[in-house]
C-alpha cells in the first residue's frame, strides 16, 4: 500500500510543488518550518482543499485525477487537529460513538473497548468534554477517529496546542497507534521530538518543495539533519522492554544491548519500544569504569568522526546489535582518546527518555 501525491500549486506568492510516493506501512512525518506547506498538502490529501491538476492516489484508488474528484467522507480518513472538534453536549462515550455508529457494520476493524484501553480512557467515559484537560481531550479526539475505522490517519500537529508536560502524557499514546491500531498515519509536525518519537519516514519540506524523502533511520545518520537544528543531534534505539526489578527499573533490549530505564505509564513489559538518547548526554571510555555513577554502559564501535560545532565533535558508533549512537564531545576528549573509524570504546549514557 502507499500514497501517492502529485500537486503544484500557486497561492499568491507561494507555490507548492510536489511529487511523493509514500509507503503507508506505519508513521510518515512532514518536517519543516511554518508556512513551508506542510498543512497545505495534508489537506489536499484529505480532500479539504481541491488543487486544480493535482493527483492523489491511496493503494489503488484515485482520489484526484482531472476531473475526477472523491471528497472526504468518501475517502474513509481520520483527522486529528491541533485544536479537538469534540462535540461539547456529549460525554467522551458519545463523542467516540459518534463516528462509530456511522460506520457501516462490515467496515468495523476497530472496537470501542480496544481503543479506550489503547488510548488508556476507560475511566474518562463518562465524564462531560469541558471536565477533561488538554491531553485527555486530544486522546479522545484520537480514539474518535480510529472508531470511524479509517484505512488512513491524518494528524495536523497534533500536539502543538498542549504545554510540555501534557506533551509528554500523551506522546507514548500515540506511539502505541503505530504497532496497535494498525492504520498508517501521516503526521504534520515542525517539531524533532515528534518525528524521532513516532515516525518511521520523514519528508523534509522547505518552501513549498521536498528536500528529502527518507526513512527516520536515514535522517538521524546524516550530521546535518534538519531533526538536529534545534535540540542538537539524537539517537533512537529500539528495542524490547522487559519486566521490571525490584527497583522498579525495566531492562530494554537484548544481552547485546542492554540498557535499564523507567518507563512511562504508557509502557507495557514485552512491547517493542524507542529510546531517545540525546548525543551531549553520551560520553566515551576506553574501559569500562565500574565504581562510577552512570548505569547504562553499553560496548560500541566507532565509525565515524566528525564536526559539530566549535571545539565540539560528533561520533558516530554502532551498538553490539548494529543500532546507531551518536557521542558529542569536545574535540580535545576525542583527540585524547585517539578516536578514530574502527575504534572500540564504551558509552556511558547519562539520561534515556523511554518514547513508547
Amino acid at each position: 500500500m502507499s500514497l501517492a501525491v502529485k500537486v503544484h500549486l500557486r497561492l499568491g506568492t507561494f507555490t507548492l510543488d510536489v511529487d511523493l510516493d509514500l509507503p503507508m506501512d506505519a508513521v510518515t512525518a512532514l518536517f519543516g518550518r511554518s508556512g513551508c506547506g506542510k498543512t497545505t498538502l495534508l489537506r489536499i490529501i484529505a480532500g479539504l482543499q481541491r488543487a486544480k491538476g493535482a493527483e492523489v492516489r491511496f493503494g489503488e484508488r484515485v482520489w484526484q485525477r482531472g476531473r475526477q474528484f472523491v471528497p472526504l467522507h468518501r475517502r474513509r480518513i481520520g483527522l486529528v487537529f491541533q485544536e479537538h472538534s469534540l462535540l461539547p453536549h456529549l460525554s467522551v462515550q458519545g463523542n467516540l460513538l459518534y463516528g462509530y455508529r456511522r460506520t457501516p457494520e462490515h467496515l468495523r476493524r476497530l472496537q470501542p473497548p480496544e481503543v479506550t484501553e489503547m488510548l488508556g480512557i476507560p475511566d474518562l467515559l463518562d465524564r462531560p468534554i469541558d471536565q477533561l484537560s488538554g491531553g485527555q481531550r486530544q486522546r479522545v479526539s484520537l480514539g474518535r477517529a480510529l472508531l470511524t475505522s479509517p484505512e488512513l490517519l491524518l494528524l495536523d500537529e497534533p500536539l502543538a496546542a498542549l504545554d510540555t508536560q501534557t506533551k509528554r502524557e500523551i506522546m507514548p499514546f500515540l506511539a502505541r497507534l503505530g504497532s496497535e491500531a494498525r492504520v498508517p498515519m501521516v503526521m504534520v509536525t515542525h517539531a524533532p521530538e515528534e518525528v524521532e518519537r513516532l515516525a518511521s519516514r520523514v519528508v523534509f519540506l522547505q518552501s513549498g518543495r521536498v528536500e528529502r524523502n527518507e526513512s527516520l533511520r536515514q535522517a538521524l545518520a546524516r550530521p546535518d539533519s534538519p531533526l538536529f537544528s534545534e535540540d542538537g543531534a539524537a539517537s533512537v534505539l529500539e528495542g524490547t522492554l522487559g519486566t521490571a526489578n525490584e527497583r522498579g527499573l525495566h531492562p530494554f533490549g537484548t544481552e547485546r544491548m542492554r540498557l535499564w530505564v523507567y518507563p512511562s505509564a504508557a509502557s507495557r513489559p514485552g512491547q517493542t519500544a524507542r529510546l531517545r538518547i540525546m548525543a551531549r548526554d553520551v560520553s566515551l571510555a576506553l574501559d569500562d569504569p565500574h565504581r562510577i555513577s552512570i548505569l547504562n554502559h553499553l560496548p560500541v564501535t566507532v565509525e565515524r568522526v566528525g564536526q559539530s560545532g566549535t571545539h565540539r565533535s560528533l561520533v558516530t558508533s554502532r551498538t553490539a546489535d548494529g543500532q546507531q549512537l551518536l557521542a558529542e564531545l569536545t574535540s580535545w576528549s576525542v583527540e585524547r582518546l585517539a578516536l578514530e573509524p574502527g575504534s572500540r570504546a564504551f558509552a556511558l549514557i547519562k539520561s534515556v527518555a523511554l518514547i513508547g
